[in-house]
């Protein structure tokens, strides 16, 4: 399909930069192609009146690291400025990482990270670029190793906010929290799991209470999530591969949900990602683990989720095609514009929308 039938038109002003507190008092937009009206208004804290008892939500407990480092370039006798996010760990001390600006380095250069830093008990933590690829891309070899080098990266790193965000503001110590669903638990991604953003310990015990049942499964975040899609048609993009897991007690109990008569709701595109990746053709979900790079667009047929819960997105992106897919381009692009109308939150500290599938969805 033609990558600009996605786009559409945002105002500035309603990109979010802070999430509102608390986090179960963001808005809900509610989209169902089968209901009247189409779309409704409520908030996150109405979703146990909304769901029924027996469905089944499903979370990504990935956990964000703090994946951006400062550093300076050292070679020749001089020094350039550079940060770096991680993105890949590829062994005890090496790291594939996003460099900006990228052209300051090259193979050979030493950085060093975090200088002058007492939070580190070294103060820094230095680097040697292995290489460095078209993209913006490099391969670093850490001084340090193991358990050493995750509590420096821990001690001196910066929470990796999106590019929206990061672009209008720096990342601060209240990041580290607001940056994090409360049920993050397999440390790995490098960008949250927004919609679980919106959840309470309070919220998940009125769902509970109410005969809902949650489940976890991981899928690592990488940034690619961010990315337009750049190709004039949507065959032309590639995905970035994302690692993720669905355990055999987890698939064993969804399975028995759907066949109880119980509707599986994603919270998030990440956990419908992985749900779909691991479900077969006849519509059983199975134990996984490995990378998925499942590109969803419209005319893909939905295996396992019943409904998704998701923040709004960015226009030709990757995220914004799969909820076109889900509920239908036309009333997405419907449903965006009464959430501009209405002033609602954009993005991944902004509010959200609860999707039912568009009418005739297998």
């Amino acid at each position: 399909m033609r990558t600009d039938l996605f786009d559409f038109d945002l105002p500035e002003a309603l990109i979010a930069l802070r999430p509102v507190a608390p986090r179960d008092a963001a808005r809900l937009l509610v989209v169902d192609p089968a209901a009247e009206p189409f779309i409704a208004d409520g908030m996150i804290r109405d979703l146990p009146k909304l769901l029924q008892p027996g469905d089944a939500l499903v979370f990504n407990d990935t956990k964000v690291i703090p994946a951006e480092l400062d550093g300076v370039r050292r070679r020749d006798g001089g020094a350039a400025r550079v940060t770096v996010t991680l993105i890949e760990k590829l062994g005890p001390d090496r790291w594939q990482a996003l460099a900006r600006p990228a052209k300051r380095l090259k193979a050979g250069d030493r950085i060093l990270f975090g200088e002058g830093n007492s939070a580190c008990l070294l103060g820094s933590v230095a680097a040697t670029v292995d290489a460095r690829g078209q993209e913006g891309e490099v391969t670093l070899s850490f001084d340090l190793a193991g358990a050493a080098l995750d509590d420096a990266i821990h001690m001196l790193g910066n929470m990796p906010l999106p590019p929206y965000i990061a672009s209008r503001r720096s990342a601060d110590d209240q990041d580290r929290s607001d940056y994090q669903t409360v049920f993050a638990h397999e440390e790995g991604a490098v960008a949250a799991p927004t919609a679980g953003l919106h959840f309470t310990a309070g919220l998940m015990r009125a769902l509970a209470d109410r005969g809902m049942s949650e489940h976890f499964v991981t899928l690592h975040v990488g940034p690619g999530t961010f990315l337009p899609v750049r190709a004039a048609d949507t065959k032309g993009h590639r995905m970035h591969a994302e690692h993720g897991a669905v355990s055999p007690a987890t698939a064993e109990a969804l399975n028995a949900v759907k066949a109880g008569g119980g509707r599986i709701v994603a919270v998030g595109t990440t956990s419908l990602r992985l749900l779909e990746s691991a479900t077969g053709k006849d519509g059983r979900l199975r134990p996984f683990a490995g990378e998925t790079s499942l590109f969803i667009t419209p005319g893909y047929r939905f295996l396992f989720a019943d409904r998704l819960l998701t923040n709004f997105h960015l226009p030709r992106s990757t995220l914004f095609m799969l909820v076109a897919s889900f509920s239908g381009l036309d009333l997405m692009k419907r449903a965006y514009a009464h959430a501009i109308q209405r002033s609602y939150r954009f993005y991944s500290y902004g509010d959200a929308c609860l999707l039912s599938p568009a009418r005739g969805a297998p």
